[in-house]
């Protein structure tokens, strides 16, 4: 619930949550989740996080936003911003949840979102028409204009583009200034969203409030990229945590529900459908582990830094279009128990297309891959070296590689592929995730995705694979064991 205003008619800009809220995200914040890596930067600590997000995301998903995004904002300001990273990288990086407003000197620990998307411009950050002023030697910024979506605005302070003199900036907002006074940042009205209840997202009205430089004047974009591939990486752990939590639901229904005169799950339409359902989500999570390594050695290794840049937006772009169709899938199997409430069904469904529209629609990660091919060529060969130690072992993705190398090997300017943008980005992301389980995954679960994925031995809908395929042993794996 949201609270413009005191009794006595002064503004507070606070948004009320259930205790349940403040319980999950304070257990995700007690556990790191929001900053392990950046504590404690040991080999694997990326790969270590993202396991626990898509653990815990499995328990309720809203409450992730805070999480993502204090996690994103880490890096940005270590890099743009050193100065305010010593004031706030130790509040960001404490294992202490502390909700309310206060400076952020006086909290044990702090939580940071961002404010990019205008009405006008949506995801065209450049037609930006918030305003930046220079209001004083401090470096204090005063910024005035509207924010159409500021998810989690109870957070202490918010990565903020706006209009600098010489351009679109990136300003670091606070909630609270310093001298205990509310900033000028103001809470319109919460939206009414499809999903994602527990979240709250705002518009924001800033009125003359204060700001502290990020980066370079000038260069807003550039440094709150370095958030957005973080986030990103998010989206795709999120989704592949919703598929992997919609699969338990509907193999756990099948294995314990009787039809017919046998368990549901052994009805053959029945296991066809769940098979095809868990090969959807190893192949998501097994792609967003290898993202979430790539994170982790990116730093030292060029050849992780490259796959990195073009992999996160290919994970960003296919996990998160395949969730919703997941999500539907899942729910059916319960039948019309699936469609009632209580069955945790329906918020599944409701949360699965949020991650394809947070940091980046579909065509927007589309076209950022071709931006990559086109100007950082490396990213490719980086992934074509992480698919070729597969493509011995498997012909079909043998094919399947030297299909997609011919075809970009006679494209001038890949960037000129804007319309068939989405059907190439879908090849890469199959490519990788068929080289991944092969390499890594149970030979049975690799074997119906080269068919069904790869060579394209399947039907539209899910439940579509083809014959001579192990799908018990695949339906098995990823039933919930109890006992």
């Amino acid at each position: 619930m949201l609270r413009t205003h005191d009794r006595y008619g002064r503004r507070v800009d606070e948004v009320e949550f259930h205790p349940a809220w403040h319980r999950l995200l304070g257990t995700a914040v007690e556990h790191g989740l929001h900053a392990a890596p950046w504590r404690d930067p040991r080999p694997g600590a990326q790969v270590a996080r993202a396991a626990g997000f898509y653990l815990w995301t499995q328990v309720e998903a809203g409450h992730g936003c805070p999480v993502s995004m204090t996690f994103a904002a880490v890096p940005t300001l270590r890099a743009a911003a050193p100065e305010l990273a010593e004031t706030w990288e130790p509040r960001l990086t404490a294992f202490a949840y502390d909700p309310g407003l206060a400076p952020v000197a006086a909290k044990a620990g702090a939580l940071c979102g961002m404010a990019m998307t205008e009405k006008q411009g949506g995801s065209d950050v450049r037609a930006n028409t918030t305003t930046a002023a220079p209001a004083g030697p401090d470096g204090l910024w005063l910024l005035t204009g509207h924010k159409w979506f500021c998810s989690a605005p109870m957070s202490d302070a918010f990565l903020v583009l706006a209009q600098a003199p010489a351009g679109l900036s990136c300003f670091l907002v606070p909630r609270v200034l310093p001298d205990g006074a509310r900033n000028r940042f103001h809470l319109q009205r919460l939206k009414d969203k499809l999903g994602n209840r527990a979240n709250a997202s705002a518009e924001v009205e800033l009125d003359g409030a204060a700001g502290w430089l990020v980066g370079e004047p000038g260069r807003g974009l550039a440094a709150i990229l370095e958030m957005v591939n973080h986030t990103r990486l998010d989206c795709v752990v999120g989704s592949a945590a919703l598929m992997r939590q919609a699969v338990a639901q509907a193999t756990h229904h099948a294995a314990h529900r009787r039809a017919f005169g046998r368990r549901l799950a052994d009805q053959p339409l029945m296991t066809n459908v769940l098979a095809d359902l868990a090969v959807e989500s190893e192949a998501a999570t097994m792609l967003a582990m290898r993202v979430a390594g790539a994170f982790d050695r990116a730093p030292d290794d060029p050849a992780d830094a490259a796959l990195r840049r073009l992999a996160t937006a290919v994970a960003k772009y296919w996990v998160c279009k395949r969730a919703p169709a997941v999500a539907a899938e899942a729910l059916e199997c319960l039948g019309g128990n699936g469609y009632v409430e209580e069955s945790g069904m329906p918020r599944l469904y409701r949360e699965a297309p949020l991650n394809s529209l947070w940091e980046g629609a579909g065509n927007i990660n589309s076209l950022d891959v071709l931006r990559v091919l086109a100007r950082q060529p490396e990213g490719l060969q980086a992934l074509l070296d992480e698919v070729a130690p597969a493509r011995a072992a498997e012909p079909r993705l043998d094919r399947a590689a030297a299909a997609v190398e011919r075809d970009l090997a006679a494209t001038a300017d890949p960037f000129g592929l804007q319309a068939g943008a989405r059907r190439l980005v879908e090849r890469l992301a199959v490519l990788l995730q068929g080289a991944l389980l092969v390499r890594h995954g149970h030979p049975a679960v690799a074997d119906a995705f080269c068919a069904s994925r790869v060579a394209g031995d399947r039907g539209a809908a899910l439940g579509t694979l083809p014959a001579g395929l192990d799908l018990p042993t695949i339906v098995e794996r990823a039933t919930p064991k109890t006992g």
